[in-house]
């Protein structure tokens, strides 16, 4: 007999993750946070409701890929490429920066704790904690420096374009170590199909620049949003099946290849209505389906806390110390550091990436939620400590 469960786990899912959402946006907590709490008490650690192993769990999981697709393709819509441009150089030499110590530190912190014997899987799980915390989240930081009026200023362009390199960068980064996870694969394979992947990107910029004035004429009409979800979902399956990249870094090129356009704004309202009525509060709670914190040993729990230190230090010394090498002074490369501390939703995709391609477990995969959900829930409130009496470049906007 067909199961219809999964009608059921849509109701359930859609009503927990809005009404602890809301709740999160009631203590000044981003409403992201909510959907994941209640995908953790949904799931194993706590009623275990919903299951990943039926095939109504399996539909679950289908949906989630489909919401993170579709974040990805809103992020490269919504990037501003001129804000890139501003302070540009500034901004790649913090990314890099941010992007290395992270990666460093957090696989030296799994080496450290686990005693690897040093295994091919155990090193690859080792530098996956790494990859996961060099990802920055844009939007709660955007927030935080609108609030303070210092989204425009120098500061601000800083690290904005620094998160947006830093994510594309920890993507990529992500992709090479998916690919060495195959043993059939070799490194110079994976890293000739990225250089194949980088060309086709680029031809497929410059037939969109060229189609410009076509694609704009459709400003304001249906069609042009469906077939541009269309060309991110071919995108994305091109990339993970012929090229061996992440279906999320061919749904954010995508995105890019849009942003400059007229009808950038058109297809991002659409596409955020299907985004946000059913894909992605289903995402954000199959990541707390997917997070059991049972077995919380205090091995682990020393383990979190280290890695959670790690993620906040790391980015301040990365991405302060690359600002500093570009000329900033110490006020500014510190608030550029904490600026870039939040991992936010991009962390959490890495994460489900991660979990995927078996790189990480059960066992790690909560602990890295639990950093990113520390992370960016602290940063608006360092952000504005080391913000605190600076004249800066902008005024402060009256909320």
């Amino acid at each position: 007999m067909e199961s219809y469960s999964f009608l059921m786990y849509l109701a359930v899912i859609l009503i927990s993750t809005k009404v602890l959402g809301l709740f999160s946006r009631k203590i000044n907590a981003p409403a992201v946070f909510g959907a994941i709490i209640a995908g953790i008490i949904l799931g194993p650690s706590a009623l275990n409701l919903i299951s990943f192993d039926s095939q109504d769990g399996i539909f679950i999981e289908t949906v989630a890929e489909v919401g993170v697709i579709l974040l990805m393709f809103s992020a490269g819509l919504e990037t501003d490429l001129d804000e890139i441009k501003k302070d540009g150089k500034a901004s790649f030499v913090a990314a890099m920066i941010g992007v290395i110590v992270p990666l460093i530190g957090g696989t030296l912190c799994y080496l450290q704790f686990f005693h690897t014997t040093g295994g091919k899987d155990e090193m690859l799980k080792a530098l996956f904690v790494g990859v996961s915390l060099t990802a920055t989240s844009v939007s709660i930081t955007v927030e935080t420096l609108r609030e303070l009026g210092k989204l425009t200023g120098k500061v601000g362009n800083t690290i904005l374009g620094a998160a947006v390199m830093d994510d594309i960068i920890g993507i990529i980064v992500l992709t090479i170590v998916s690919g060495m996870k195959d043993a059939s694969i070799s490194i110079v394979v994976v890293l000739a199909k990225i250089v194949l992947y980088l060309v086709l990107i680029c031809v497929l910029l410059f037939i969109t620049s060229k189609l410009r004035p076509i694609i704009e004429r459709g400003d304001e009409k249906r069609r042009i949003v469906i077939l541009t979800v269309a060309f991110c979902f071919i995108l994305a399956f091109v990339s993970e099946r012929y090229f061996g990249i992440a279906d999320i870094t061919g749904a954010y090129f995508a995105g890019l290849m849009l942003c400059s356009m007229k009808v950038r704004k058109y297809i991002s309202r659409r596409v955020e209505i299907a985004s946000y009525l059913i894909f992605s509060p289903v995402f954000f709670a199959s990541i707390g389906l997917k997070t059991s914190i049972s077995g919380f040993d205090l091995h682990m729990l020393l383990f979190c806390v280290a890695l959670l230190v790690i993620a906040i230090i790391s980015k301040v010394i990365g991405c302060g110390l690359g600002t500093r090498l570009c000329g900033y002074s110490g006020k500014e490369s510190l608030q550029v550091g904490v600026g870039m501390i939040s991992r936010g939703e991009v962390a959490l995709i890495v994460a489900q990436k991660g979990y995927q391609y078996g790189l990480v477990d059960n066992t790690l995969f909560a602990p890295i939620v639990l950093v990113v959900i520390v992370t960016t829930l602290i940063t608006p409130v360092l952000l504005k400590i080391v913000m605190k009496n600076d004249d800066g470049d902008a005024e402060k906007t009256k909320i």
